[in-house]
């Protein structure tokens, strides 16, 4: 009986030998060395802010630059018509610089200080709706785009994916203002005061 059993197990290991095994599958298509680096073009994570001068909501993606210090994001905000007058749509890119990330126990980090800056561009303010509504040079200011600072800090949770990469999910928050603010308080000190020109944002960010 043990003759015709061991032919058979010769038979299948042959078997196995003359034919590729998974072994030799991921042999033939390893995993890239660095599975998480990705094309500069292609964006880190995704945004969503509220508040800040750049929408009621506004939604993006951002990229990561200089080991993730430096971010530049791309949102598309909305205001409804029941508060602006009109519907209210802003394209914003915005920039922003972390000097310190400072860990807190194994998963979470803190960036104490963000600092940056914007540029915004409304599409449907009512001023821009009729054209010779008003006489040349009565807005000698542009009513559409806004440039402006922005300054807050960020708290982020760390989690690793099935393949071992690390990404974050991160709120923050942000104060700025904007140029024709700015100009506004300069041009006003007695009937304005800091506080009055300006904003506070509040967001999420998630890596992928």
């Amino acid at each position: 009986m043990a003759s015709p059993l061991v032919a058979v197990a010769q038979e299948q290991l042959a078997n196995q030998t003359s034919s590729p095994s998974l072994l030799g599958r991921h042999q033939k298509y390893p995993m890239p060395a660095n599975g998480d680096k990705k094309p500069w073009y292609r964006p880190r994570h995704v945004v969503l802010q509220t508040g800040g001068g750049i929408g009621m909501i506004a939604a993006g993606v951002g990229y990561g630059l200089g080991k993730d210090r430096n971010e530049l994001d791309i949102l598309l905000g909305y205001v409804p018509t029941k508060y602006a007058g009109s519907s209210l749509s802003i394209a914003t890119a915005k920039y922003t610089y972390s000097p310190f990330v400072l860990p807190v126990g194994e998963r979470w980090q803190v960036r104490p200080l963000t600092i940056g800056g914007y540029i915004s561009y409304t599409h449907g303010t009512i001023n821009d709706e009729e054209k010779g509504q008003y006489a040349k040079g009565y807005y000698w200011f542009s009513t559409d785009t806004r440039v402006g600072p922005v300054l807050g800090s960020r708290l982020a949770y760390q989690r690793r994916t099935r393949e071992g990469q690390t990404r974050n999910i991160s709120f923050y928050y942000e104060l700025g203002s904007n140029d024709l603010y700015i100009l506004s308080y300069v041009q006003n000190r007695k009937a304005l005061s800091v506080g009055d020109i300006l904003t506070l944002s509040l967001g999420l960010k998630a890596d992928f």
